[in-house]
C-alpha cells in the first residue's frame, strides 16, 4: 500500500530534495528520474526505483495505474502525494506526475562488450553528457566511458537530457590507461576527434571494434590522448563557426561511423 505524504517537512521529502545536490546523491547513492515514461522504460529493462512518488490524480490514467501496481509487486516504496509537493522535489512549476528515486549504477569497463564504445575526456556539461548517452543508445553503442574529471552522470540535468537512456546504456569510469588496456584486449581501434586531425574521409571503411574518443568542451583532447589514437579526424566546417557543441560533434561521429557499417541493426 502507498503511503500518503503531503508535508514538505517529511524526512523522505527532504532526502529526495537533497538529490539535486551532488553531496546528497553521494550520501544516499540515489538519483532522481522524472516522468511515467522514464519509469516505464526503466521497468521494461528490469530497473525499479527504491521509491516512487505519484500524484493521486495521475491514477486516473491506466498506464500510471498499471505502473504503480507493478512497482508495488516489485517491492517499491510507493508514496501518493500532490503536484505541489512533486513540484518542490523536481524544482519545477509544472512537474511530472511520477518521480522515482533510483540506485546509481556504474559498471566495470571490462563488462562493456560490443563493437562500439564512446569515451569522454572530462565532459563538464551535464546536458551534453545526457544527450550523448541518448545518442549512444540510439546507435546501439555498448557503453559510455567517463575519463578524468567529469560532471556527475546522475545529476538531474544529465538524467533529464538522457530521456531514459541512463537506464539503457552501460556507464563506466576509468583512467585513460585502463581504456588503452581495454582497447588492446578487445582488438579495437581508437578514433579521436581533433582540430589537428586529418580531414574526415567519408568513404574509408571502419570495420571491427571501435572506440570513439571525444575531448571536453573547452580544450578538446590532451596531446597524449591524441597521440594514442589510431585515427584522428577533423569534422569539416563550411560557415563561420569553427567548432560544434560536444554532444552534436559526438552524434556526427557516431552516426557517420554507423553509416559506414550500413546502419546495421537499424529498426525498420
Amino acid at each position: 500500500m502507498a503511503h500518503q505524504i503531503t508535508s514538505a517537512s517529511n524526512p523522505l521529502i527532504k532526502t529526495l530534495k537533497s538529490l539535486h545536490a551532488k553531496k546528497g546523491r553521494a550520501e544516499t547513492g540515489l538519483f532522481l528520474a522524472e516522468g511515467a515514461r522514464l519509469a516505464r522504460e526503466a521497468a521494461d529493462l528490469g530497473v525499479w526505483p527504491d521509491t516512487m512518488l505519484y500524484a493521486a490524480d495521475a491514477l486516473q490514467r491506466g498506464q500510471v495505474r498499471e505502473l504503480v501496481a507493478q512497482a508495488e509487486r516489485n517491492g517499491v516504496r510507493l508514496v501518493e502525494t500532490n503536484e505541489r509537493l512533486l513540484g518542490s522535489i523536481a524544482k519545477r512549476d509544472n512537474p511530472q506526475t511520477v518521480i522515482g528515486a533510483y540506485r546509481q549504477a556504474l559498471t566495470l569497463l571490462d563488462v562493456i562488450d560490443g563493437d562500439l564504445v564512446v569515451a569522454l575526456e572530462g565532459v563538464r556539461d551535464p546536458g551534453n553528457l545526457g544527450t550523448i548517452l541518448r545518442t549512444a543508445d540510439s546507435v546501439g553503442a555498448a557503453g559510455v566511458v567517463l575519463l578524468g574529471e567529469s560532471c556527475d552522470p546522475f545529476s538531474v540535468e544529465t538524467v533529464r537530457a538522457s530521456m531514459g537512456s541512463i537506464f539503457a546504456v552501460k556507464l563506466a569510469r576509468a583512467s585513460f590507461d585502463d581504456l588503452i588496456n581495454y582497447k588492446r584486449k578487445r582488438g579495437a581501434i581508437v578514433i579521436g576527434a581533433s582540430l589537428k586531425g586529418a580531414a574526415l574521409d567519408t568513404e574509408r571503411a571502419v570495420d571491427g571494434r571501435a572506440i570513439v574518443l571525444m575531448g571536453n568542451e573547452q580544450s578538446g583532447l590532451p596531446a597524449d590522448m591524441e597521440a594514442a589514437c589510431d585515427l584522428l579526424v577533423k569534422l569539416p566546417m563550411r560557415g563561420r563557426a569553427d567548432s560544434l557543441n560536444l554532444a552534436v560533434a559526438t552524434a556526427v561521429m557516431l552516426y557517420d561511423l554507423w553509416r559506414r557499417r550500413g546502419y546495421d541493426g537499424a529498426r525498420a
